[in-house]
């Protein structure tokens, strides 16, 4: 089955810098702060097998999904983003650097998969980029499009306000965005959805807020 239901929110996204005309410093920001190192965490985390099907929810301009790739030259990955603009440099990317994707538009609470139909999802730095009432349908949607054992791995940002927590999580937009994160928000949420096994992988104080690994299978 195909989740077809429209969504209320899904006209509205968050770009990935928050801004359209950002979007150009978006990978510039990436490369100077290193960002790669916490998509090779996520990746490490995940042990991706060889000939798998992934898929990214949130995939912005392809930087995770890119680096897989290499990684994993065998194993099939989709990146889908509401951001036209994120996707259309993910997929200018992919071609200069010969790694076949498939990046496609669409919107984690809506995904335009069958029941059934990957191995593993991932998810970097997106569901706080959600309103709170949309995380819930994003997270059963990666439920239902996971096949039996499948895995979600997931990082995102889960500090507070408080100063030593990072820059990121200072401005008002991104303190209601991660409120809901804090304790355990988002692992009470990835139950809720559906998911059985449900663990912290790995935790990170950086300039950017403190991250959280978390994995979740069915």
């Amino acid at each position: 089955m195909t989740h077809t239901e429209a969504h209320p929110h899904d006209e509205w996204y968050l770009p990935g810098f928050g801004r359209d005309w950002l979007l150009p410093l978006y990978d510039p920001f990436s490369t100077l702060n290193n960002l790669r190192r916490y998509h090779e965490l996520l990746l490490r985390q995940a042990a991706l097998s060889p000939g798998g099907r992934v898929l990214e929810i949130g995939c912005g301009t392809g930087n995770l999904l890119l680096l897989a790739k290499k990684l994993y030259p065998s194993t099939e990955f989709t990146g889908i983003d509401p951001d036209p603009k994120a996707l259309s440099r993910a997929e200018k990317k992919a071609a200069r650097r010969h790694l076949d994707v498939q990046f496609e538009r669409g919107f984690a609470q809506r995904l335009p998969y069958d029941d059934d139909s990957f191995d593993q999802v991932l998810s970097a730095f997106m569901l706080h980029h959600l309103p709170t009432e949309v995380k819930q349908d994003a997270l059963a949607e990666v439920q239902r499009v996971l096949r039996p054992g499948g895995q979600l791995h997931l990082v995102d940002v889960t500090g507070g306000a408080h100063r030593s927590h990072g820059w990121l999580t200072r401005s008002r937009r991104a303190k209601a965005h991660v409120h809901d994160h804090l304790g355990e928000g988002i692992p009470d949420r990835l139950r809720a959805a559906g998911f059985a096994d449900v663990r912290e992988a790995d935790t990170r104080a950086t300039r950017f807020g403190r991250l959280t690994y978390f994995e979740a299978s069915l």
